[in-house]
């Protein structure tokens, strides 16, 4: 008789929070390298990527931890869906950390063709990392940046909700990280000139943070000076909470109680204290 493997612990959660992101990163952070540093692809293929990067890691790490990849998943999550609050800063720490090991990755791997790009590594080429309001060359203020985020992140986390609902109309067939990775697509495609569409505090302060430590010595700083490192950090956190918290008003307070099978929906670990019924709140 076969033996069942054991239920992951926060550890193996951690272990696949840190690899997700670090798909998604690797993916990411790799277009942008190759648009702005050798001119091959467009913004059309940094959407595309992004969200395939998306796909990718959700399917990583979906059946271990559930595949946030997002510090702003993660706590919207727990505000509204019960997924438990000791559980939030060792996933955020993982998510920070496989953004900051696949930065410095792309940064090692791209390092001939973004030195011969941009041989001061200055703002030209800093969007590569991490993001600039106006994508450091329309005139948008850090809070105009500030107010994008805040929606970008909303409908993100809306959406994420709405698709993984399990008392709603989940995708069947696991292809619920799929359509994660084209609500991605569709942000970049809609929402990426104002501020580059972070909507993921990880995404942006792992990189940022590997480029400073690689020669981009204003990486925290936008195309003004301005101390903005914080902005895709805070503003993605305010509109994650916001945008789950619109899905229960809005929808997920009206929803049946039986819906259809879990199958489609990305899955919850095993064994984690929370219930169907708490996820609804």
């Amino acid at each position: 008789m076969a033996t069942r493997p054991k239920i992951p612990g926060i550890l193996g959660e951690f272990a696949a929070e840190f690899a997700g992101t670090m798909i998604l990163i690797l993916f990411g952070v790799g277009v942008v390298a190759q648009v702005a540093g050798a001119g091959i692809g467009d913004h059309d293929s940094i959407a595309w990527a992004w969200g395939l990067g998306v796909v990718f890691g959700v399917y990583v790490a979906a059946r271990i931890s559930g595949a946030h990849l997002n510090p702003a998943v993660t706590i919207a999550l727990a505000v509204f869906q019960g997924f438990s609050w000791r559980k939030v800063a060792p996933y955020i720490v993982a998510q920070f950390l496989g953004a900051f090991v696949a930065a410095l990755i792309v940064r090692w791997n791209y390092t001939e063709v973004l030195n011969a790009a941009d041989p001061g590594l200055t703002i030209k080429t800093q969007g590569v990392f991490s993001t600039l309001p106006g994508n450091g060359t329309l005139p948008i203020s850090e809070w105009g940046a500030f107010r994008d985020q805040i929606i970008g992140t909303a409908i993100l986390l809306f959406l994420i909700l709405a698709v993984t609902d399990v008392l709603s109309t989940p995708p069947q067939a696991n292809l619920a990280p799929f359509i994660i990775g084209l609500i991605v697509v569709g942000i970049g495609m809609a929402w990426g000139t104002a501020a580059g569409y972070a909507i993921n505090p990880a995404r942006d302060f792992g990189p940022r943070l590997a480029s400073f430590l690689t020669g981009y010595e204003d990486a925290f700083r936008d195309q003004t000076g301005y101390l903005y490192f914080w902005v895709p950090i805070v503003a993605p956190i305010l509109g994650g909470v916001l945008g789950a918290g619109l899905y229960k008003v809005l929808v997920g307070r009206f929803l049946p109680a039986e819906g259809p099978p879990e199958p489609g929906r990305v899955p919850t670990p095993r064994g984690d204290d929370d219930n169907v019924e708490a996820r609804r709140g």
